[in-house]
């Protein structure tokens, strides 16, 4: 198992265009070979931070959701719309270890 904690901050005035695009993203991720969970968030306290939290069954399926051509129009699409350069930050997976322990 493979997750990725992306960090973004985006441009006040671009968060609605942000939360469209990204959802666009979404809809397109969680449908790809490999993927377990594909979470959209958005911080309470601070509107234009948002995370993603992106698990896939292996760090090949986390590397081809790089390659798709939705992930590459999202990140062309809301480039400009960040306040700083997102950050990923990989994690090994401790618990749970089993498929069917994701849950949907």
């Amino acid at each position: 198992m493979h997750v990725t904690i992306v960090e973004i901050y985006v441009k006040k005035e671009n968060i609605e265009d942000f939360i469209q695009a990204t959802l666009e993203n979404f809809e397109d991720s969680i449908r790809e070979p490999g993927n377990l969970r594909f979470d959209v968030l958005q911080c309470i306290d601070d509107p234009a931070r948002f995370t993603l939290y992106e698990a896939y069954e292996s760090e090949d399926a986390a590397r081809a959701h790089k390659n798709t051509a939705h992930y590459l129009h999202w990140k062309k699409t809301v480039e400009s719309w960040m306040e700083k350069p997102r950050v990923g930050i990989a994690h090994r997976v401790i618990a749970p270890v089993e498929r069917k322990q994701w849950k949907a």
